[in-house]
């Protein structure tokens, strides 16, 4: 049994699916899951990282464990309790999406001292561990959508700065195969996409998928910084615009690692906008 936190995600449901698919036992975990959410035969349970008793049912019978947060604040998880959970349940093997920032910024809050931090008691954990350090996510386009959807138009900085942005669906494949495999162990893979591309190359990915063109206005640091703290803390917003901005040769590097794992190339971002225009119709 591969218990999958976070299971309603953009990484945790593709795993889920992924897991189900190779005849795996799946246990997933999310605070608000239901029957709909998962394959048939998958197991769900709606509990809170953070809630260690609502927690405990699910461990029972289970071998191995991705961890993620779920979308748990950093600063509430508490994960040697979760690993102890595990542990005493039987569990000997832990994957942990952490962040590319760990590495890249380890002076940010959560990037770096936070998700190190959580990286650190997971080595310790005494499980057999593998760390998943992905780079921005393709999928952080879906706060365009609006925009998209409404005016055909992205608002955004540094339209012409490229970044290798990962496909969740990559993430979650690699995340299937380390938790399945035990030539794994004791490895940190930095997971990026197969190439760079710029917010404005990204926006015109979206109009090739819908058929129809994406506008791009580029905003100014200090435009994109108001809007951001809007509804994000300004440590986040620093750290956020830091990379996008002025990226270091460390996070515009590419990856091999999904290639070394999975056998094949790492989908590119025009494909994941192809699969998910719905979104942006």
């Amino acid at each position: 049994m591969i218990v999958v936190t976070g299971a309603t995600g953009n990484v945790g449901r593709p795993l889920v699916q992924a897991l189900a698919a190779s005849g795996e036992k799946v246990t997933a975990v999310s605070r608000r899951i239901r029957e709909g959410d998962v394959p048939e035969g998958v197991r769900i349970l709606a509990a809170d990282l953070t809630d260690s008793e609502g927690l405990r049912p699910a461990f029972d019978g289970a071998d191995a464990l991705f961890l993620h947060d779920g979308g748990a604040s950093a600063e509430a998880l508490q994960p040697r309790t979760v690993l102890d959970l595990a542990r005493s349940a039987g569990v000997s093997r832990v994957v942990l999406l952490s962040s590319q920032g760990v590495g890249t910024r380890p002076e940010s809050h959560s990037h770096g001292v936070l998700m190190r931090s959580i990286e650190d008691t997971v080595r310790q954990s005494g499980l057999d561990w593998t760390i998943l350090r992905p780079g921005g996510f393709n999928s952080n386009t879906y706060a365009w959508a609006d925009s998209i959807r409404t005016r055909r138009t992205v608002i955004a900085p540094f339209g012409d700065v490229g970044m290798p942005t990962v496909d969740p669906a990559d993430i979650a494949d690699v995340a299937a195969a380390t938790l399945r495999q035990d030539s794994h162990t004791g490895q940190i893979y930095v997971l990026t996409g197969p190439a760079l591309t710029t917010p404005r190359q990204r926006a015109n990915a979206i109009g090739d998928a819908l058929g129809e063109p994406v506008q791009f206005v580029e905003q100014t640091p200090n435009e994109a910084r108001a809007q951001m703290l809007q509804f994000m803390p300004a440590w986040a917003v620093d750290t956020t615009l830091a990379v996008s901005g002025e990226p270091t040769h460390a996070e515009q590097r590419i990856s091999p690692a999904v290639e070394q794992v999975l056998g094949r190339e790492p989908r590119t971002f025009a494909d994941w906008a192809r699969r998910h225009v719905a979104a942006f119709r």
